[in-house]
């Protein structure tokens, strides 16, 4: 059972912002990005679309972070073998992972953060995020005991297989 405070916590710890884009991208571009976001969702076929036709010169942009959403299940089971090979007792009992209910929330936070990262190249922007968001994510990982070790480690790897999706040449413009 989660404490009110982590609840609260959890309802602010939004990471995604889009408050620089206002001067790049049209109100109506920066809606269905938030739209996206606000419902957790990475963004779908249609609203892909939308962009294109409001952004034309963000397609190949929107096509990669199309690919990372088609392909997200697969990088992020990646990302949690790597983890698992690099810390095999976390998930047993003892284990800062256990119980199993929270290994979930540390691989679903990895699919979170992928979805975060496909919003930043869609809009060609290292600038998506929220310090405000961030600190509060901080503060419930520190109320949580999340095992950052692990959590940088699947990052880490996050990146690294998300990276290897893409050509050589396309990954050294993906990668900040």
């Amino acid at each position: 059972m989660l404490s009110d405070n982590v609840k609260e916590l959890i309802k602010k710890s939004r990471i995604v912002s889009f408050a620089s884009w206002s001067d790049k991208y049209p109100e109506e571009a920066i809606s269905i990005w938030q739209k996206a976001d606000d419902q957790g969702e990475y963004l779908s076929d249609e609203a892909i679309k939308q962009l294109i036709a409001i952004i034309p010169e963000l397609q190949t942009s929107l096509e990669s972070a199309k690919l990372l959403r088609d392909r997200v299940n697969t990088i992020v089971a990646q990302a949690r073998k790597e983890v698992l090979v690099a810390y095999p007792q976390i998930t047993e009992p003892g284990g800062e992972l256990y119980p199993p209910a929270r290994a979930e929330a540390c691989w679903r936070d990895f699919w979170h953060f992928l979805r975060c990262i496909s919003y930043g190249i869609a809009g060609q922007s290292i600038e998506y995020t929220s310090e405000e968001g961030l600190g509060y994510m901080k503060q419930l990982y520190q109320e949580l005991k999340v095992p950052l070790d692990a959590m940088v480690l699947g990052l880490e790897n996050l990146k690294l297989y998300s990276l290897q999706q893409f050509s050589t040449e396309r990954q050294t413009s993906l990668s900040p």
